[in-house]
């Protein structure tokens, strides 16, 4: 180590059970964060400062206003900047010693296996469950450990899987969870408190740790629970879950098959879908309706021409359409799913109705993305 090293890290080296060994572990770890986000920033700003080695940060998104009361590594400055690269560089000038490796990308299963066999554990800041069960089964067939975490409103969870004991690897994914559930919202949809990501992602970091250097007893097997209404922490075995682990893809080339996007389909209607691409071209060839189904206090607005009605008064108010084809849009493309079934009970085979793939979220990313190319 260099001098310096000895001085940063002094606080933790001089504990008894980490030490100068445990420090060298640290430095020679590689870690990659899956998701920038409510988690993925306590992670990033304490494995960064707690000297691992590498860090890989991957996430396609960027920064917007509602990000902020839980997302404290940023500010009002970075809004619509690249998550990945405004992180890499506020950790860099934490601690310059870490070498980060920043993809501004979504995880899938085509990159999953090139990018989680570079590192030696991911920690799982994800809000979907298609990127956990990616996560989950790129681990399995490289043999890598990772930390899962999940938060929703008031609770959060922590978790050690696929971790190699003297007995073979620990519990996965799949054995907690064989197959996701039809209709769970994530933080977007359900609400977060702002404290409770900072809380479980320091748990979160604090595993990552344990995993790294040996040190405590790894949530191994066992998943942790935190309820911040009435500070309650529980904990829960987890066993093998031999139907669960029949689902895990056999070898890589059956994982690069799997549409995990259709398996978590929640979120995904391909039917019905249509991306934000897709509606600019539609839009150049016929008169498109968008109809907004969020309520009216919702942010941000829909700058063009829009019909804007919630979707909970959509029954008893259809809207007054003229133009042959809708398209229905929301925060994310969850309600707005729901909007379409109930227009297509209003207009049958009438008119061509149309979900937004990803709801303003996406719309928000091509105008960035359209900005930058400008």
């Amino acid at each position: 180590m260099q001098a310096q090293d000895y001085e940063r890290y002094n606080r933790q080296m001089i504990l008894p059970q980490f030490g100068e060994e445990g420090q060298h572990k640290l430095l020679q770890a590689k870690v990659l964060v899956v998701g920038a986000g409510g988690l993925g920033c306590p992670v990033l700003q304490y494995l960064t400062a707690a000297g691992v080695g590498e860090i890989g940060i991957i996430d396609d998104d960027i920064i917007s206003l509602s990000n902020l009361h839980r997302q404290v590594l940023y500010t009002t400055d970075d809004l619509n900047k690249y998550k990945t690269e405004v992180a890499a560089d506020k950790l860099k000038r934490l601690n310059p010693s870490v070498t980060f490796h920043v993809f501004t990308e979504r995880l899938t299963n085509s990159n999953a296996i090139d990018i989680i066999s570079r590192f030696d554990i991911v920690a799982d800041g994800t809000d979907n469950f298609a990127a956990r069960y990616i996560i989950n089964d790129a681990c399995v067939l490289l043999q890598k450990p990772f930390v899962n975490a999940a938060i929703s409103r008031f609770e959060g969870q922590v978790a050690v899987f696929n971790l190699l004991t003297p007995s073979g690897p620990s519990v996965n994914y799949r054995d907690l969870f064989p197959a996701p559930p039809t209709h769970a919202l994530n933080c977007e949809e359900a609400g977060v408190l702002g404290v409770l990501p900072g809380i479980i992602g320091s748990l979160q970091a604090n595993e990552v740790i344990k995993v790294i250097t040996g040190i405590g007893q790894p949530l191994i097997n066992r998943l942790l629970t935190f309820n911040a209404l009435n500070n309650s922490f529980y904990q829960l075995d987890i066993i093998l879950n031999e139907e669960g682990r029949k689902l895990i893809p056999a070898n890589i080339a059956a994982f690069l098959d799997m549409d995990y996007e259709v398996l978590c389909s929640s979120s995904s209607h391909p039917e019905i879908d249509i991306t934000v691409d897709e509606l600019k071209e539609l839009q150049q060839k016929e008169k498109v309706t968008i109809l907004d189904v969020r309520e009216m206090n919702e942010v941000p607005t829909i700058e063009e021409d829009h019909l804007r009605i919630p979707l909970r008064l959509l029954k008893n108010k259809p809207p007054a359409v003229t133009a042959n084809t809708i398209v229905a849009v929301c925060h994310m493309g969850i309600r707005s799913a729901e909007a379409v079934k109930i227009l297509k009970e209003i207009y049958g085979s009438a008119k061509k109705i149309y979900n937004l793939k990803g709801g303003i979220l996406s719309w928000q990313k091509y105008l960035y993305k359209k900005q930058q190319h400008a």
